[in-house]
């Protein structure tokens, strides 16, 4: 059976993934961690999913959440690196869905497997969908190449704190690795005034924001005469969760490293 923590276990996701772990038959919640000042502290994190009393509850203690875990499964923004660290230190497995991570802080991930052995899937989206898209996009802009210009539209709930999503990014990345593009100079994020004729080698990148969706991506290859799109649409946060728990499944029987979902679903 493997023993598994939740970090942000009072928010949507957190919700969801208590309720997948729950469910899970190889699985057990040990531990449901918060920031201090969140006003479910002290409660139940299985009724507050709404899947039944765990025994686990709610704190805003790192090392008293970790104690018993086999894993952690951390979703929410914060200081990530503090409980990936504290967790790496106790040979504790770590899944990361948290997006928006920067290159420095990705990059002290991959340090602590070196330093530490510490066993970690980090991935901007969980979705097995999701990573098929990724895949995909490379694949297109392989093929099409040079000739169809590239745009990326994504769409979250109103209450998103970042833009563009981190999977918008990963999906911007991998489409720059395949045309041999810069990110941070060939992207550009949004349009406004009189910008000009639209350059061969830019990526678009446009950020919606409205209701309750749960995440729609879009990659659109355009050019004289015809249109390819790919599209993703996310109905459920359970398919992220689904995903999360197939990683700590994955690095339970993995040693060190710093893998993705590709890793995870053998995409690579």
């Amino acid at each position: 059976m493997l023993r598994v923590t939740v970090v942000g276990a009072a928010g949507r996701m957190g919700r969801t993934l208590v309720s997948a772990v729950h469910a899970a038959p190889d699985m057990t919640l040990v531990g449901a961690l918060e920031n201090a000042g969140v006003p479910f502290l002290g409660q139940d994190a299985g009724l507050l999913a709404g899947c039944g009393e765990s025994g686990v509850k709610i704190c805003d203690d790192p090392a008293a959440a970790l104690k018993d875990a086999d894993a952690v499964i951390v979703f929410a923004t914060g200081n990530v690196l503090e409980v990936v660290r504290m967790a790496a230190a106790a040979k504790i497995s770590a899944v990361i869905g948290t997006t928006a991570l920067s290159a420095a802080e990705k990059e002290q991930l991959r340090e602590l497997t070196q330093t530490q052995g510490a066993r970690i899937v980090c991935s901007p989206n969980m979705s097995v969908g999701v990573n098929l898209l990724f895949n995909l996009a490379r694949k297109a802009a392989e093929i099409l190449g040079k000739d169809y210009d590239v745009e990326i539209v994504e769409m979250h709930h109103n209450q998103k704190k970042d833009a563009p999503s981190g999977t918008a990014v990963r999906l911007g990345e991998v489409i720059c690795a395949a045309k041999n593009l810069d990110y941070d100079k060939d992207v550009r994020h949004g349009r406004v005034g009189i910008v000009g004729a639209r350059t061969d080698h830019e990526i678009g990148m446009h950020s919606l924001r409205g209701g309750d969706v749960v995440g729609d991506h879009t990659v659109i290859f355009a050019t004289e005469g015809e249109r390819v799109e790919l599209t993703h649409r996310a109905s459920s946060r359970m398919t992220f969760a689904s995903g999360a728990l197939r990683a700590v499944r994955f690095l339970a029987e993995n040693p060190a490293g710093l893998y993705d979902m590709t890793d995870v679903l053998g995409l690579k």
